[in-house]
């Protein structure tokens, strides 16, 4: 049955696919709108004036709809906390002296493997809904704090689980190298891990921390030729602290995106723009740690496809909202309000090799956002609360 929404006082919408440079400006904004939802999917859109008949009605009480934001880039599955961590570090501490003491990544990898499935969806399942509650209606989900196979692919069954309840797309995160067997580790990840996740369909991507701390171009490439053998897609967490390679080689081998690029410079911003990969940047990680704004203002300048996610994780960004993420990309990486909406949309969307949802369009998914008040800007504007009143996902409420 088709459902006539109807009474919105603005529709904000970029257009469909990805938008690069200063088309992630080009918004068409509706007065007075209506939309028309039909089998999941937008029938049609226009002024309310011109809308046609429909068996069901919805009023939205003279309130702005934008479309559902997409988190391209979260780690919302894990156990343990880092509240330890993240006291010693306003006192002072280095990272490095929090490792030696037993904390840092390594310690959210011995909590979340020491955790069972039922643990991790328990754990999993309210982080997901703080998403959903701030405007996400499709969220990316990471595995990456396993490091044994097992505890990875744990990570991803709990994912699936979940997908019962949330619209998420599962990614199998290379995060961080054993101390010890590097080398061995990398052959068991191509030759084992990845097969067996392509086989039991428990991730659509494969994503690697290229990194000093973490691994090398050579050891991403083999990754990356070992995920497209296996018909996984590639994603990419890169210049985070150093740009040694990563992004090059990820617009060569073309990944969906690379996410992080707060030490990005004018050799990787220029193949980000000469490419389709998205260039994802995370506002979160900036707030939390202090570390440089990823450039997303010379990234659009320069023609790049830009993204927003909130990186939700334990230790370098506890941000629960991705409407939250949003707000801050116009404060910290100097977005414009409707590139920031175009960066959390459909430019998210291409992040995960998603063409159907982002834009509120005909044919395309009928996932939207309500807002409380009457401007879509709100949606940029609102820090601390929440300015999303309702989210339909395939023209429902979930």
């Amino acid at each position: 049955m088709n459902t006539l929404y109807t009474n919105i006082s603005q529709l904000a919408t970029p257009r469909p696919g990805p938008q690069r440079g200063a088309a992630m400006r080009e918004l068409t904004v509706l007065e007075d709108a209506a939309l028309l939802v039909g089998g999941g999917l937008i029938e049609w859109v226009g002024p309310a004036a011109e809308a046609p008949a429909a068996p069901e009605t919805v009023d939205l009480g003279g309130r702005a709809v934008v479309p559902g934001l997409i988190d391209p880039h979260t780690h919302a599955v894990w156990a343990g906390d880092r509240l330890a961590d993240w006291e010693a570090k306003l006192g002072g501490a280095t990272y490095e002296e929090i490792l030696a003491r037993g904390g840092g990544i390594r310690s959210t990898m011995r909590a979340t493997a020491a955790a069972g499935v039922p643990e991790l969806v328990r754990l999993a399942r309210p982080r997901l809904q703080a998403l959903r509650d701030s405007g996400a209606t499709t969220v990316e989900v990471k595995s990456g704090y396993g490091l044994d196979f097992d505890a990875e692919l744990r990570m991803l069954q709990a994912v699936r689980e979940l997908q019962g309840e949330f619209e998420l797309i599962p990614t199998l995160l290379i995060h961080v190298p054993p101390e010890q067997g590097r080398a061995k580790y990398v052959r068991g990840v191509c030759e084992e891990l990845i097969p067996r996740v392509a086989r039991e369909k428990l991730a659509a991507a494969v994503d690697v921390f290229t990194e000093k701390e973490a691994f090398d171009v050579d050891e991403t490439r083999a990754i990356f030729e070992a995920a497209r053998a296996n018909g996984l897609k590639i994603k990419l967490h890169a210049d985070q602290f150093h740009a040694i390679g990563g992004t090059e080689l990820a617009c060569e081998m073309g990944a969906l995106s690379v996410d992080h690029l707060e030490a990005s410079g004018p050799a990787q911003m220029a193949a980000l723009a000469a490419s389709d990969t998205v260039a994802t940047v995370l506002p979160g990680v900036t707030l939390h740690l202090g570390l440089p704004a990823a450039p997303a203002r010379a990234l659009v300048d320069a023609g790049a496809i830009v993204a927003v996610g909130t990186d939700l994780n334990p230790g370098s960004s506890p941000v629960f909202s991705t409407q939250l993420a949003l707000a801050l990309a116009v404060r910290l990486n100097k977005l414009t309000p409707a590139e920031a909406l175009t960066a959390c949309t459909v430019n998210a969307a291409h992040a995960l090799g998603l063409s159907d949802r982002g834009s509120l369009s005909v044919g395309q998914r009928a996932d939207f956002a309500v807002l409380h008040g009457a401007d879509w800007r709100e949606v940029a504007y609102t820090l601390g609360a929440s300015p999303v009143a309702d989210i339909f996902l395939t023209g429902a409420k979930p």
